[in-house]
């Protein structure tokens, strides 16, 4: 098992900074594959702030839905990668009728060949009420499904409540 993270947690729990610190720490040119599009001007805004966040020593790649492709060219040139985040990239999928099993199966595949060290943030939304919609409640599945099996897969599972790493798989980290 290569050293792959998965840093879940709920929103703004720390998870994206948990992330980006834990990349840091190699002491590589950090590449970080964003999953959200721009597409309107909140999220515009949200992006250019992360962005700003990181500085200017980080590559940022836009990757909406092609991340297994993505992952495996950044892992060739030996660098490590913050995915932010599997939750979006999951939304990208049901949005554009793509197979969340399918595309989850292809990620799990990917990273277990890959040598480069992989950080995934994903939110974990099994926590709270169950949604009203049956396409809420089939994205909360796929969400489960997709959070289990990269879990599975990781050699460290991270989850992050108040800015603080509670570790569940894996020795802890910095």
């Amino acid at each position: 098992m290569t050293d792959h993270t998965l840093v879940l947690g709920g929103a703004r729990s720390g998870k994206s900074r948990r992330a980006i610190v834990r990349a840091e720490s190699y002491n590589v040119h950090p590449v970080y594959i964003a999953t959200a599009e721009p597409l309107d001007d909140e999220m515009e805004e949200r992006i250019a702030a992360h962005r700003e966040e990181r500085g200017e020593h980080w590559c940022t790649l836009e990757v909406p839905l092609l991340l297994s492709s993505a992952l495996r060219e950044q892992a060739k040139l030996g660098r490590v990668c913050v995915v932010d985040c599997l939750t979006i990239w999951l939304s990208n999928l049901m949005h554009y009728e793509k197979d969340p099993d399918e595309a989850t199966h292809e990620l799990c595949t990917t990273l277990a060949e890959l040598g480069a060290p992989i950080i995934l943030v994903s939110n974990e939304v099994g926590l709270g009420i169950v949604p009203e919609s049956p396409l809420g409640r089939r994205f909360r599945d796929a969400q489960g499904r997709l959070n289990q099996r990269l879990a599975a897969c990781c050699a460290q599972v991270e989850f992050m409540v108040a800015g603080l790493p509670m570790t569940l798989k894996g020795e802890p980290q910095i």
